[in-house]
């Protein structure tokens, strides 16, 4: 009786061994020991700033895969240099997809860049997940079932609607002077701008100015636009450089207007020191991720994101918002790769991308969670309005709910 009972169990233990075995589904760079993603980044050209994000993400693996990985699985991250040129991105995703073999590409920097590999991928059933951009085009689900963004603000559109809104509560009459970048992420800034004033839109824009990522500078434009003596001055760029350039330059000139600045520039380190401290301060900016605090007394997620870049990237500035979206975009995906599970097909991980409910992440300020559904790719909508103190970004709002 008792090796009977023994073969029994056994035999069951068998059973569900060969069970469990064939509940594992593997698609293109996943096996039992790994997980391949593939990542392009701007390590260097004029957005080579923005390169620590992905050296940021690279670390914040390698702590992940010191501890045991993704349910067991090393996350192996492959990330090469596209100089934010959206040629050398599609050569470097074809070279990812095709030659090593990636699960996905995660975490391309950039519109213009993800905006360059979106066909290919799409095309090709490959997801491209949690692509660094806010332009709404990527909350398209019906057309590019296989591309989500994971931005560090709400979507451009609904951002400008925010700060319009914001500068007008303040003065209902406010005259608007625009910079933006002629690329996809600047007109649709631009864009919003326009719906968000609706039939005002022709009497408050005083004037708006466009810059190409290469100009050396953006100071002629901005000197136009300060001839208007306009209320409220917006930079719309998403490369530190000009940023930094139009904010110096206003104050240089004496220009007062209330400045609203594109999300994705809101860091001291790469923007508002090289433009000035003086020069930036009072500068506004719509945020979702918390603004850095150098002694932070009460968040143990910030003292936690503190100790990783200092013993993980001790020659990088912890003040960087782009090291801290890096952190926060690499606790997402370990969020959706665990809620995969043993399924691993590019299948599912589009799926859980696509079912994230109030997802919370250690960096996110109060309120705001990760969700999404099949119909809505959008993780984040709403956010609160910074301001630069002169010395730090401060909360400068109550949550602002985005549409």
């Amino acid at each position: 009786m008792r090796a009977a009972l023994a073969l029994a169990a056994a035999l069951a233990a068998a059973c569900l061994s060969t069970s469990a075995s064939a509940q594992k589904s593997y698609g293109p760079g996943v096996s039992d020991t790994e997980i391949k993603i593939g990542n392009t980044m701007p390590y260097s050209g004029p957005a080579s700033p923005l390169g620590i994000t992905g050296r940021v993400i690279a670390a914040y693996f390698d702590e992940v895969n010191e501890k045991g990985g993704v349910n067991g699985r090393k996350l192996n991250l492959m990330s090469l240099d596209d100089a934010f040129s959206p040629p050398k991105t599609m050569e470097a995703a074809r070279r990812l997809v095709e030659g090593d073999g990636v699960a996905f590409i995660f975490a391309t920097m950039g519109t213009a860049p993800s905006s360059a590999i979106a066909k290919y991928l799409n095309s090709n059933k490959v997801p491209q997940l949690f692509l660094i951009s806010s332009a709404s085009k990527w909350n398209d689900p019906a057309n590019m079932p296989w591309s989500m963004a994971l931005p560090w603000a709400p979507n451009y559109t609904s951002e400008a609607a925010i700060d319009v809104a914001y500068a007008r509560a303040k003065n209902p009459n406010a005259r608007f002077a625009v910079l933006y970048q002629n690329d996809d992420a600047g007109k649709e800034y631009f864009r919003g701008v326009k719906e968000a004033l609706g039939a005002d839109a022709d009497k408050a824009i005083a004037m708006a100015s466009s810059f190409e990522v290469s100009d050396p500078t953006v100071d002629s434009q901005v000197l136009t636009l300060a001839s208007t003596k306009a209320d409220v001055f917006m930079i719309y760029s998403v490369t530190p450089r000009a940023c930094a350039q139009a904010i110096r330059k206003a104050h240089e000139v004496g220009w007062v207007a209330t400045r609203f600045l594109a999300s994705g520039c809101a860091n001291k380190a790469t923007v508002m020191v090289p433009a000035g401290l003086d020069a930036g301060k009072g500068v506004l900016s719509l945020g979702s991720l918390k603004p850095f605090v150098e002694q932070p007394k009460d968040d143990p997620a910030m003292s936690a994101y503190i100790d990783f870049v200092k013993r993980r990237l001790p020659n990088a500035d912890v003040n960087n918002v782009a090291a801290l979206y890096g952190y926060t975009v690499a606790e997402a995906l370990v969020v959706v790769l665990k809620q995969c599970k043993d399924n691993l097909t590019r299948e599912n991980i589009m799926a859980q991308a696509a079912n994230l409910k109030n997802v919370p992440l250690s960096l996110l300020l109060p309120g705001i969670t990760l969700n999404t559904t099949p119909q809505d790719f959008r993780p984040i909508k709403d956010g609160y309005m910074l301001q630069f103190d002169g010395n730090d970004w401060v909360v400068a709002s109550e949550l602002l709910r985005g549409t």
